[in-house]
């Protein structure tokens, strides 16, 4: 019992290591690879303040049990009591401030490029406008052909929960709220920003390869926030227009003409499968 207290000390950053090395096999670890290339360079960041804090941690505790295991062996040695060391605490005090203040400068570029708008990639073009509201994703696109408006217009292209953007190239998207706080959330591209209601805020991805990808709300905004859910279609430059194509061909269908390919049919099977 007497070693008790080291031991103890002494398994959590061995459990820590461990879980490090196996959670990847594991599944525990992020929705896999960053699918974007800003999403790459957070990953990078959430690494190097990974290291930072195992290596604090691990540290510590491992000479937290090192200590109570020489003590428990020295019965015999009275302890050294000490009211304090001024330069200790200037030490403990500035290294941690420097290791802050390094990670803060560390990350600026990563932070203005993905927030500042004066820093978005060159070319960035806005596709759509996202709109947050209990308990569902509200998209307007503007007509084929045509640039996205700050003010609904007449031919705009509506639809719910499903945007399609082109791969390959940033794009950006003017992100709204129609009632409380949300959050506009893509894991797989590392893109999260909160839905405020009374702004309209800008957000840029890219997505680096065509497929699907998970929209979630990560705030928490009202009993259905659970199935607040959308999917992110990312396509090369003509799959994106031919569903604009298409979204609006059903939009103005007349209830006469069968439109070809409907929105969904193309969401789901794309565009040649649905055919």
């Amino acid at each position: 019992m007497n070693k008790f207290w080291p031991i103890f000390f002494m398994f959590w950053p061995i459990l820590a290591i461990v879980s490090f090395v196996i959670a990847p096999g594991m599944d525990w670890w992020f929705p896999g690879p960053a699918m974007s290339p800003l999403g790459e360079q957070i990953d990078n960041l959430f690494y190097l303040i990974l290291v930072i804090v195992a290596v604090t941690f691990v540290g510590t505790h491992v000479a937290l049990g090192y200590v109570l295991w020489r003590g428990v062996d020295n019965k015999d040695q009275k302890a050294w009591f000490s009211h304090g060391s001024h330069n200790l605490e200037i030490l403990w005090s500035i290294a941690p401030a420097g290791i802050l203040m390094f990670i803060s400068l560390y990350q600026l570029d990563v932070w203005m490029e993905f927030r500042v708008k004066t820093h978005f990639p060159e070319g960035t073009t806005p596709v759509a406008e996202v709109t947050a509201r209990q308990f569902e994703w509200r998209i307007r696109y503007p007509a084929p052909g045509k640039k996205l408006m700050t003010t609904p217009q007449s031919d705009d292209l509506y639809t719910v929960n499903d945007l399609h953007v082109p791969f390959g190239r940033p794009v950006s998207i003017r992100l709204r709220s129609m009632d409380v706080q949300h959050a506009f959330f893509l894991p797989e591209l590392r893109v999260k920003q909160d839905a405020v209601p009374g702004a309209v805020i800008p957000v840029w991805f890219e997505a680096s390869k065509p497929g699907e990808y998970d929209l979630t709300c990560a705030e928490l905004c009202g009993w259905g926030h659970y199935k607040m859910r959308g999917r992110v279609f990312a396509e090369n430059e003509s799959g994106f227009e031919q569903y604009l194509e298409t979204l609006q061909a059903e939009q103005n269908f007349d209830g006469v003409t069968q439109p070809e390919h409907t929105g969904a049919q193309i969401a789901e099977y794309g565009i040649e499968d649905s055919q």
